[in-house]
């Protein structure tokens, strides 16, 4: 049984998509800052232990999350996957109105903690046959309209993170790709992506038919 580690579960994507991924037989090891948000979803997955583990882990703390990567190997003896949906946006000013917080808490929240994930998770990528990386995030960081700075500066550089990791494990066969919306509709209103187009999207990516597919922004609006 393959395993998919998640972070950003306890929001509105993730909850679907680990519901969705559970569903259809995966091992998820899930990784977030509070401790309680996780309980209240492993109560309602209702999964055998076996086949979920949740880590309380800081993003931004490389050794917190090699001591991650190493309880998930320790459990289910690999990863497969790793989808990253912690996120967060900063956006409205200038780039002269724009104070240097903003760019620090965009490189924080989008950069370091991808960073720091693919240096954690590296290994067990590289083991596993055909490995997946997924993102989730905008046409911003490609054609940015103005007052997204910070923003659209973090995305780009968490992409091409992403897809450098790829090729570095080109041998492996890393495949790594990321899903832009616009927006995400959240409670089905008819505006912006659904929550349910973009998992389906994941779970091709994560699917043997899509093990060709790397480098690609693939956009869902």
């Amino acid at each position: 049984m393959k395993t998919i580690v998640i972070t950003g579960a306890g929001g509105a994507l993730g909850r679907l998509a680990v519901k969705t991924l559970a569903d259809a037989g995966y091992n998820l090891a899930l990784l977030g800052r509070a401790q309680d948000h996780l309980e209240n979803l492993i109560g309602e997955l209702d999964l055998p232990a076996a086949q979920i583990d949740v880590q309380v882990a800081d993003l931004l703390d490389e050794q917190s999350l090699r001591d991650c990567a190493q309880a998930v190997l320790s459990k289910f003896g690999g990863a497969y996957a790793l989808i990253h949906l912690v996120g967060g946006w900063v956006g409205g000013k200038t780039v002269a109105e724009t104070p240097a917080d903003d760019l620090e808490f965009m490189l924080n929240q989008h950069v370091r903690t991808t960073f720091n994930l693919f240096k954690a998770f590296e290994a067990p990528l590289a083991q596993s046959p055909s490995g997946r990386v997924i993102l989730v995030s905008s046409p911003q960081s490609v054609a940015p309209t103005g007052k997204v700075s910070a923003y659209a500066a973090a995305k780009a550089a968490q992409e091409n993170l992403a897809f450098t990791f790829a090729a570095e494990l080109k041998e492996s066969r890393l495949a790594a790709n990321v899903i832009h919306v616009r927006s995400i509709d959240a409670q089905n209103k008819g505006a912006g992506t659904r929550l349910t187009e973009i998992v389906s999207a994941m779970q091709y990516l994560l699917s043997d038919a899509a093990g060709k597919i790397s480098g690609q922004r693939i956009p869902l609006y």
